[in-house]
């Protein structure tokens, strides 16, 4: 940990986890933009995450998508933020480990951060590719690294959306759903992996027999979370714990994954994370049903001045 008092004087720097973007769209020439003048979601997120002051972004993609990827990103986003990449890698294991044969599946969201151990030294934040944040998340996740020091316990944070502003018409959704403190620190986060609106309310299941409400401003996480140095450290120690329980009860589908990790540390009383919340809605194709309304909600946002028609003129 940190010694008491010592300032982070790196700047923030941005996570994209984009690793699973080819296999979900079936590769990166057939996704579908979103925006009018042929942006994609991430285009948005990049446009809000310069605006709120970050100056260096790391996309974690498979080493086949990068031609792809660049052609996408460097000669427009790039044009107004260091961008850097960074390949999550299946045989990226500990000495000792092997994958094992006929696994495809990556080892997860702590993984896929790991792949960038040597790209970043200083607080960054993480988020998925495929998901819109909004402005308000970025301003307050970037005031919050500025001026993040581990203490006592690290010091990370998290951006809290209520519940119904996170779901999808067109089927069910995993989110991990929150408890927290009256001070708004995150006490516990469940994941749920079947969520969606059911004969009027949200409701999950764990069985698909069995339906249990959840209130609707219920808080839960969208994978938007902020670290300081420590988190990597914690990753690359925990790995190997990881592997060996994986290994043998599930080899081929077993994740290393970042909620079920800080999950850990606050019980073993190493961290506390911060609720940020977030009145913003979130928008993002889970279905190939929700693209229509992703893009006319996006489309509503830049009539409405907060974005301009064409993000990276």
């Amino acid at each position: 940990m940190k010694q008491r008092g010592v300032c982070n004087m790196k700047k923030p720097v941005l996570v994209v986890m984009a690793a699973g973007m080819g296999s979900r769209y079936g590769g990166l020439k057939q996704m579908d933009p979103v925006g009018s003048a042929g942006e994609l979601i991430i285009d948005f997120s990049i446009y809000d995450a310069v605006k709120a002051g970050f100056k260096k972004v790391v996309f974690i993609i498979k080493k086949e998508m990068e031609e792809d990827f660049r052609a996408l990103i460097d000669d427009r986003a790039g044009r107004f933020i260091e961008v850097d990449y960074a390949f999550q890698n299946l045989n990226d294991l500990p000495d000792g480990y092997s994958v094992p044969e006929g696994r495809e599946k990556p080892w997860g969201t702590c993984h896929a951060v790991l792949s960038c151990r040597d790209k970043i030294n200083g607080p960054f934040a993480v988020i998925n590719a495929d998901d819109y944040y909004g402005f308000g998340a970025f301003q307050s996740m970037y005031a919050f690294l500025e001026k993040a020091t581990d203490e006592e316990k690290y010091s990370y944070s998290m951006i809290g959306y209520l519940l119904k502003n996170t779901l999808t018409e067109n089927g069910h959704v995993a989110r991990g759903v929150c408890e927290t403190s009256g001070d708004e620190y995150l006490t516990k986060i469940t994941e749920r992996k079947k969520i969606m609106w059911l004969d009027g309310k949200i409701q999950y299941t764990e069985n698909d027999v069995d339906w249990i409400a959840v209130p609707d401003e219920t808080t839960v996480s969208m994978n938007f979370w902020g670290f300081t140095p420590s988190m990597m450290k914690e990753i690359e120690q925990r790995f190997s714990a990881f592997l060996d329980k994986a290994l043998k009860e599930d080899p081929f589908k077993g994740e290393f994954l970042l909620p079920i990790t800080v999950d850990q540390l606050i019980n073993e009383g190493k961290a506390k994370i911060k609720v940020l919340q977030s009145v913003d809605r979130w928008y993002g194709v889970t279905y190939k049903e929700d693209r229509a309304s992703v893009v006319s909600a996006l489309q509503s946002l830049k009539d409405k001045g907060l974005y301009p028609q064409k993000l990276w003129d």
